[in-house]
């Protein structure tokens, strides 16, 4: 289509206590916790650059600084590890830091996610954005699955949701889409609940944690009224523009893990540590040796 502009700026929410990972969270923030040894956040961040995302806007709080530094140099460590020759390690941790443009805006109270995405309002400007949330890490060994959502909007132009079917049972979650089928993975929003009942639910299609939205989404989530859990959702407000502007939902392609839950946290990190090359290998003798 005519007239798209390239989707490159992100946001990521990051601002939220942790309170499922306690008492880990108390002060470190869950986002850093790492799933093998990398934290948690890096993953989501390389995943937006491979996608063709040049800068980055992490939405945090006060407790959260350690984020921010991850993404920065660190010249004592960094001059540590050359005076001991070990240079894969230098390598590396520069490589973190000099990967993307990564900023920071504070998200001062907690007024839910639809608030913390509008934080970044002077970020974004007049641009289309992606929003990546931490809490969902997502595996693909082919095409990033924000790159997914950000082939779909070249096509068509509109915002575009990242949405997979989960269990019935656990629609009560997410946000549930419900409108037409359009192709094998691509669906037309109509309607959107948030974290319905499972009676309630018109479909078990689930936004899991990957948006590429039209500005206009700022205009929406300023007149945007507290709803579920007293909180700004950004649910209410993608509603309230598909009203107005065509909008997707892509059924993207990958393994998707919720790391905010414990369980979800900790199959992640077994399976990424059984692809690794340097770790596989022990790790399934360890595993198959196992007798609790």
């Amino acid at each position: 289509m005519a007239n798209i502009k390239r989707v490159r700026k992100a946001v990521i929410p990051a601002a939220g206590w942790g309170t499922r990972f306690l008492p880990a969270t108390k002060s470190m923030p869950k986002e850093m916790l790492p799933i093998v040894d990398t934290p948690t956040i890096q993953y989501i961040v390389e995943e937006a650059v491979n996608s063709g995302i040049e800068q980055i806007c992490l939405i945090t709080s006060h407790t959260k600084k350690a984020i921010e530094d991850h993404f920065d140099r660190t010249l004592e460590l960094e001059a540590l590890l050359e005076k001991g020759g070990k240079t894969e390690y230098l390598n590396q941790i520069k490589s973190i830091a000099d990967m993307v443009e990564v900023v920071a805006v504070r998200q001062k109270e907690a007024k839910g996610l639809g608030h913390a995405v509008l934080c970044a309002k002077s970020f974004v400007g007049d641009e289309p954005f992606a929003v990546l949330l931490g809490d969902d890490v997502v595996y693909n060994d082919g095409t990033p699955c924000l790159k997914q959502l950000i082939d779909v909007y070249n096509e068509k132009g509109g915002s575009v949701l990242g949405v997979q079917t989960v269990p019935h049972e656990n629609i009560c979650k997410y946000g549930c889409v419900d409108g037409e089928k359009l192709g094998d993975r691509l669906y037309s929003v109509k309607d959107m609940i948030e974290k319905p009942k499972p009676e309630e639910a018109p479909t078990d299609v689930g936004v899991l944690g990957r948006y590429v939205i039209t500005p206009e989404i700022f205009e929406k989530l300023e007149t945007t009224k507290p709803g579920a859990g007293g909180e700004i959702q950004l649910t209410d407000a993608l509603k309230a523009l598909a009203k107005e502007q065509a909008m997707y939902a892509y059924d993207f392609v990958g393994r998707r893990y919720d790391v905010g839950d414990r369980l979800g946290f900790l199959e992640a990190t077994v399976e990424y540590a059984l692809r690794r090359e340097d770790l596989s290998g022990q790790f399934k003798s360890y595993l198959k040796g196992l007798e609790l």
